[in-house]
């Protein structure tokens, strides 16, 4: 499993592992899950500080630069 750590608590992993697809699990249960993929296949997880989970279909490598290259600006 690899993680990137983005912004401060935040983290993006890939959806792969058996941890994280139960994370997603709890995450649909107590409405804390964000499903910003339309549709498209789950590429990246985003665990925020505030227990929020998001799914993106963008890699997890794009989505942790491209917090990078925001937080820089």
């Amino acid at each position: 499993m690899k993680l990137s750590s983005v912004l401060s608590g935040s983290l993006v992993v890939s959806p792969e592992s058996a941890p994280i697809k139960r994370i997603i699990s709890d995450a649909r249960e107590s409405k804390q899950l964000i499903d910003a993929t339309y549709g498209r296949r789950t590429r990246a997880v985003i665990i925020t500080d505030s227990n929020h989970v998001i799914l993106s279909a963008i890699q997890p490598e794009t989505v942790a630069h491209r917090f990078v290259v925001n937080k820089d600006s």
